[in-house]
């Protein structure tokens, strides 16, 4: 059978794409190397709690449109996203908010907490910031650096804050008020029943293969449809013509555990370096669950070799460089449509994902319209 479109990726991009394809009359056969759809937003029921297999997964969105959007596969429920860091057995709120300045230094009003950070801004005498380390103390002080970003930070890149280029942290958001809540935006919640459910429904009465490489089967799948929407590594797709861009990439250790409750909080970050993840996630919490056990996931940062599972791109400007290059031949197709983080080598949250993928089809079925 000849396709419209092959789509390669059954995650969110991809998935998109053959939902809204299909509701125009469109044939598309969806291919993942994975066993399972969803890319990494897979969702797995394990002793009845939904545990987010690749790294913890809080939907939030200022965009109407796309709530709107991604309510009509799941309801979705008051889950807000305040995540604790542990550093040395002291526990701090994230993101930094004056529950965290008051554990720090007894201070109770932001007038304190503004004198404290510009009084350690101002000792640690840094006007030009030459690195990562100086960047941070000069946005925040040293306490803070020190006990909440220092660790974590080299741990999530390899290597030492004073390596890494100033430019990774543009800003640290600070906030004057007593509010744990991570993200600003208007809309945020965990789909009650885990995320699995609303790719099958997305992809219900469209043709789906598993375990299925693209680049094994490369030569009978360019020519089973019209075009490809590719949501793989782009420099992959060009066979690393130009090289290999850099991604880092992340292990996890997922245990069941005898309690029914471990940390008391979905997301506890663990802020000091010798401890070698960066978080634990206890995935009972993201929908409030009562089960007798509960399921834990250490996330250990990796670093990214050819082969391995590619999760961030390495967005510093050598790498975007040569991804400024592959999109160039990218530009060129005519017949394959490039998606997603890997596809666009680009950090994007689902919510962006959902945007960038509405954007993609929609101009794609203009341009059908016209060719027509």
């Amino acid at each position: 059978m000849k396709y419209d479109y092959l789509i390669v990726g059954s995650g969110l991009f991809g998935s998109i794409f053959a939902y809204e394809a299909n509701k125009k009359g469109k044939t598309c056969l969806v291919i993942d190397k994975r066993s399972h759809v969803g890319g990494n937003i897979y969702t797995q029921e394990v002793e009845g709690i939904h545990v987010h297999k690749y790294g913890a997964h809080i939907f939030h969105t200022s965009n109407k449109e796309v709530w709107d959007y991604i309510q009509q596969f799941a309801q979705f429920n008051r889950y807000t996203n305040s995540p604790i860091a542990n550093y040395k057995g002291e526990i701090y709120n994230m993101p930094f908010n004056m529950n965290t300045f008051n554990k720090l230094w007894g201070v109770v009003t932001p007038e304190q907490a503004k004198e404290k950070i510009d009084e350690q801004i101002k000792e640690s005498g840094i006007t030009e910031p030459k690195n990562l380390e100086e960047q941070a103390i000069s946005l925040v002080g040293k306490d803070i650096y020190e006990k909440l970003v220092k660790g974590y930070t080299q741990k999530q890149w390899g290597r030492p804050c004073n390596e890494l280029p100033s430019f990774i942290i543009k800003r640290l958001p600070v906030r004057f008020t007593y509010d744990n809540n991570y993200f600003n935006d208007l809309y945020q919640g965990i789909p009650i029943g885990g995320y699995t459910q609303i790719i099958e429904k997305m992809l219900e009465g469209i043709d789906v293969k598993l375990n299925y490489d693209f680049f094994e089967h490369r030569k009978e799948l360019e020519e089973i449809a019209d075009k490809i929407v590719f949501t793989g590594m782009i420099d992959q797709y060009y066979d690393y013509c130009y090289g290999e861009l850099e991604y880092r990439s992340l292990r996890f250790e997922e245990e069941i555990l005898d309690t029914d409750n471990y940390q008391g909080n979905a997301v506890v970050n663990y802020n000091e370096y010798e401890v070698p993840y960066t978080r634990i996630i206890e995935h009972k919490h993201f929908e409030y669950g009562t089960q007798p056990k509960t399921v834990i996931t250490k996330e250990y940062p990796a670093s990214w070799h050819k082969g391995d599972e590619p999760y961030y791109p390495m967005n510093d400007e050598k790498n975007n460089a040569l991804y400024e290059k592959y999109k160039a031949l990218a530009q060129k197709e005519d017949k394959v449509i490039f998606g997603g983080r890997l596809g666009m080598y680009k950090y994007f949250d689902m919510h962006h994902v959902i945007e960038e993928a509405l954007k993609c089809v929609k101009k794609e079925m203009i341009s059908l319209r016209c060719k027509g």
